[in-house]
């Protein structure tokens, strides 16, 4: 499989006030393969939005190297920037918030094709109206705004807009956290007819571990800002090698009737990005800890063939 997106210890600090240093990437490295999925989880605030604006350079890296197709994105700059741009695409979490409301869906779609330059000011219109019929809508949307469409026909003109410059990779920051249970199913099954009608690869950030389960190649785990455990998806789901990963299968709902699993209740909040404990940033609120946990960082080290962890249990 030819590798699409590389990461190499990517890192975002900001500066706040005084000498504190938020970190909210710190040091993270994995790739992404054409016609992959990937999925990356992790609770509220520690980094998986900040990493999907890093690979699509909306925000400078502090450090490390992001490189797509082969080109350096993190030193791209004019032309060579927007030709990565056209390949790289974004879905974000809130439809109705990325879309100009002044804008038609006709204008919000065509935009990236005037832009490119990809088809005929005169071609627009057809090229947009095929597209939203790839993800399922009519062409009558065409001269209408977006408060005049629910949630998920939305999401769905965002998707259309990504497809629009025929990309190789799209990044989906929670794209279903804002639909209602039965669309979020809908969007899904459009993703992957997409995947395998135009060989697709994804980064699929999201906080539903069924999701992920059922539409993932691969699974990184992100605490802190950092990379704790990355594997395939059925290895992690099986048998998860973090006890962080462990406390996150455990908190997700289990359908079957009569599901009497002990839950694994984590201990107080997630810490600050601003003042990160010492040792493994995890120990305070781990289960499984133990003396050299609070002193030592752990190594993000191959554990098994393809299952990467930082954990002292796998040393």
């Amino acid at each position: 499989m030819k590798e699409l997106l590389k990461l190499q210890d990517v890192k975002k600090h900001f500066r706040l006030r005084g000498k504190n240093i938020l970190k909210a990437v710190d040091g993270v490295s994995f790739s992404v393969g054409e016609a992959e999925v990937f999925g990356l989880v992790g609770e509220s605030g520690c980094g998986k939005s900040t990493l999907a604006k890093l690979i699509l350079k909306l925000i400078e890296t502090t450090g490390g190297q992001i490189h797509f197709d082969g080109q350096d994105v993190t030193k791209a700059r004019g032309q060579v920037l927007s030709k990565i741009r056209r390949g790289l695409q974004i879905i974000f979490q809130d439809p109705l918030a990325s879309l100009n409301p002044r804008k038609t869906v006709l204008d919000a779609v065509g935009e990236g094709l005037v832009v490119n330059r990809i088809v005929k000011r005169r071609e627009v219109k057809d090229r947009v109206a095929h597209l939203l019929g790839k993800v399922g809508l009519d062409t009558d949307a065409l001269d209408r705004y977006p408060h005049e469409f629910s949630g998920g026909q939305r999401q769905r003109i965002c998707i259309a807009r990504a497809l629009a410059v025929d990309p190789g990779l799209i990044v989906a920051d929670e794209p279903l956290s804002a639909l209602d249970v039965s669309i979020q199913a809908q969007i899904i099954n459009l993703l992957e007819d997409l995947q395998e009608d135009s060989g697709l690869a994804y980064l699929f950030i999201s906080h539903n571990l069924h999701v992920i389960e059922h539409f993932s190649d691969m699974v990184a785990v992100m605490y802190l800002g950092k990379i704790v455990e990355m594997s395939k998806t059925a290895e992690l789901f099986k048998d998860p090698l973090h006890p962080y990963t462990e406390a996150l299968l455990s908190a997700a709902p289990k359908p079957e009737v009569g599901n009497k699993e002990k839950r694994i209740v984590l201990e107080g909040d997630v810490p600050s990005p601003v003042n990160i404990p010492t040792g493994c940033p995890f120990h305070p609120r781990c289960h499984r800890r133990f003396d050299v946990c609070d002193k030592e960082v752990p190594v993000f080290k191959e554990a098994k063939k393809d299952r990467w962890v930082s954990c002292h249990l796998r040393d």
